[in-house]
Formats: structure tokens, C-alpha cells, sequence
């Protein structure tokens, strides 16, 4: 994170660009993997990860947003917390509508 946040301040894209890699989902992979041994299960876990990643995406855009017009960071921040919590409980009320089991 320290180091995120160094290359950040010199570059917010190339930043962005490492913080948004999926490090800690492919290392749970591994580690997963070298525990389990378990396909299916990976399969579960990724098919997871694909369905909780896309409510946390729009957080990404309302931050900046509310940031350009104004609102203080730890309310922006909030806000995309807020939202993200919002998305999450709706996702998971649509998959289990779906019959889809994260």
C-alpha cells in the first residue's frame, strides 16, 4: 500500500493502474489451490469474486464525482462506501433470484 501510494503521488494513473491488479484474489487462488486441490470449489471462488468485484466499480466513478463538485474526501469516501454496500446487498439478492450461488 505504502508503495501504491508513493508511485501515486508521482503518477495517480500508473497508481491506479497497481492498485487496481487483482493481488489478493489470485494469491487466495493460490492459496486455495495449494490447500484444496478443489477445481470446483476454485471455480466458486472466482465465479464469486467476478459477481462482488462489479458492485464496488461504481464507488470508482461517485468518488471523483462528488470530489469535482466539492464534497470533502472522507465524505466522498463515505459515499462510495455507502453505495458500495447498497450494490453489494443487491447483487446478492439478484444472484440468489438467479439461482446463481456465488
Amino acid at each position: 500500500m505504502v508503495a501504491v501510494s508513493e508511485v501515486a503521488r508521482r503518477s495517480p494513473g500508473i497508481g491506479a493502474l497497481i492498485s487496481a491488479l487483482p493481488l489478493i484474489a489470485v494469491l487466495s487462488m493460490i492459496w486455495l489451490w495449494r490447500d484444496t486441490g478443489d477445481a470446483d470449489r476454485m471455480a466458486q471462488y472466482a465465479q464469486g469474486t467476478f459477481w462482488y468485484v462489479l458492485p464496488s466499480l461504481p464507488m470508482f466513478l461517485l468518488i471523483p464525482a462528488l470530489l469535482k463538485r466539492g464534497f470533502a474526501f472522507w465524505t466522498a469516501l463515505a459515499a462510495g462506501w455507502v453505495l458500495t454496500i447498497v450494490l453489494y446487498m443487491g447483487m446478492a439478492a439478484l444472484l440468489a433470484r438467479g439461482d446463481i450461488r456465488p
